[in-house]
């Protein structure tokens, strides 16, 4: 008998021959299932529209719709605590407010060149001549924004009012004033701050329960949208609906990468392969706010100090949007006009691009830009009834605008990072491209607590 043998403990099976084996499953990637939803999506849409399946398309609709109200569910107290956390993180940082400052100063300059770039496509492709579409098939939108909206909105009546609503930016500046307070008291603010992480730990896993569902939620959301609008309506915006989709592409994969290339000297490639799962999660869900915790946690294996991440995405999530806010209302506002016949001057592009710097934050991270749009309009003196005439186009154009904003949400504390040499060159570089699935080392070490919770 071998000493290998002799050393087998008595009741273990001897030999490997004794064991059952063991087939691994194989997984499918997280954007290979996006993908797989987006086609079955479009097929389902198509079918329900050709063949007039009513019920097909309403099963689209109640499907995409439940995914977007779970999304939505934690909207609220994840933006709160998320701010709040970040807040006082700063205290851990060294030059916070030199951080700060640069984060907010590269959000405005990135509004500026993607505003500057949506005006100059609209000016050279005219997306309002030749839709066929009048004054008449404008409608009023249900709600609105102005700037005496903006600014008396921005302070909330009472503290239970912005959560029942989901108004965004009254909950900002709560989170904002409570992040502030904390700070100030110091060491007796602790035990409210350690509820705080715990609770938000706690969203951040819920939240991704919620975007687990991601591939079947893009099943339901372009399948109706297929189902409901059908190309035809498409055709009538094609030209305002390629201008925004190559305008956001401009921006995404043409200015992006010349500032990381120039401003943070780092291979702009290994950007978008570490950024990719937050970027496609965005597309899909339509939501800067829903895709958060993946954005927080690819900007920090993108090498951006954690402390330093952990104020810059909540912050970029609720008033960084390149697309919804920069983009699109540029181009809108030249496609109303042009519909209602109203001549822009100089002077109207200085307000656009005003208008997408400072009242960038009334979008709030939410589904969709309405309000966006309504504050431009309403500041150009133009008609809001052209509100409605993009609202049927809405969801097809907010998936790249969303893209692009959560893009750019990850991009600024890279670019701020690399600045102020705070970046890990080395995580930079080893990024991978589905974070997503990486989750089972944490599994493993049961100390390791991932700063956003990622699939098990």
């Amino acid at each position: 008998m071998s000493a290998n043998t002799a050393s087998t403990p008595a009741g273990k099976p001897s030999g490997s021959g004794s064991r059952i084996p063991r087939f691994p499953i194989p997984r499918v990637p997280f954007w290979a299932q996006i993908v797989a939803g987006l086609a079955l999506g479009v097929l389902l849409g198509w079918l329900a529209r050709s063949q007039d399946i009513a019920w097909l398309k309403d099963t689209l609709d109640h499907v995409g719709s439940i995914f977007v109200q779970l999304l939505k569910l934690a909207v609220a107290p994840l933006v709160f605590f998320a701010i709040l956390v970040s807040i006082t993180n700063l205290r851990k940082v060294n030059n916070a407010a030199r951080l700060a400052g640069r984060t907010l100063l590269w959000f405005m300059i990135t509004s500026l060149i993607a505003v500057a770039i949506g005006l100059v496509i609209g000016l050279v492709t005219d997306p309002g001549a030749g839709t066929g579409l009048t004054p008449k098939d404008g409608k009023l939108p249900e709600g609105s924004g102005s700037w005496i909206d903006f600014l008396t909105g921005i302070v909330p009546t009472d503290v239970i009012t912005p959560f029942t609503e989901l108004n965004v930016l009254q909950i900002v500046f709560m989170a904002v004033v409570a992040g502030i307070a904390a700070l100030g008291l110091g060491e007796r603010a602790k035990p409210i701050l350690a509820l705080s992480e715990s609770v938000l730990e706690l969203l951040q896993k819920a939240l991704w329960w919620v975007i687990r569902l991601a591939p079947l939620g893009t099943v339901g959301l372009i399948g109706f949208a297929i189902a409901d609008y059908g190309w035809n309506l498409i055709g009538k915006y094609a030209t305002f609906t390629a201008d925004v989709y190559i305008g956001c592409a401009l921006v995404l994969f043409g200015v992006y990468p010349l500032l990381l290339a120039t401003v943070a000297k780092v291979n702009p490639l290994q950007f978008f392969k570490g950024a990719w799962p937050a970027i496609q999660l965005a597309f899909v869900s339509r939501s800067s706010v829903g895709t958060m915790p993946v954005t927080v946690k690819v900007t920090e294996r993108l090498g951006v100090p954690k402390n330093y991440t952990s104020f810059a995405v909540p912050f970029g999530a609720t008033t960084k949007m390149d697309g919804c806010a920069a983009i699109y209302p540029a181009l809108a506002a030249i496609f109303i006009a042009q519909i209602f016949d109203v001549q822009l001057g100089v002077q109207d592009y200085l307000l656009i691009a005003f208008v997408s710097v400072v009242g960038s934050a009334a979008t709030a991270g939410l589904t969709g830009a309405t309000v966006m749009l309504t504050l431009t309009l309403s500041t150009l003196g133009l008609p809001l009834e052209g509100v409605g005439l993009l609202m049927a186009i809405d969801p097809v154009l907010d998936m790249i605008r969303t893209a692009t904003n959560v893009a750019g949400q990850a991009l600024v504390p890279v670019l701020v990072a690399a600045r102020e040499k705070i970046l890990d060159h080395d995580a930079y570089n080893a990024a991978t491209s589905s974070p997503i699935d990486g989750a089972d080392a944490y599994d493993a070490v049961p100390d390791a607590k991932p700063a956003v919770p990622v699939a098990a």
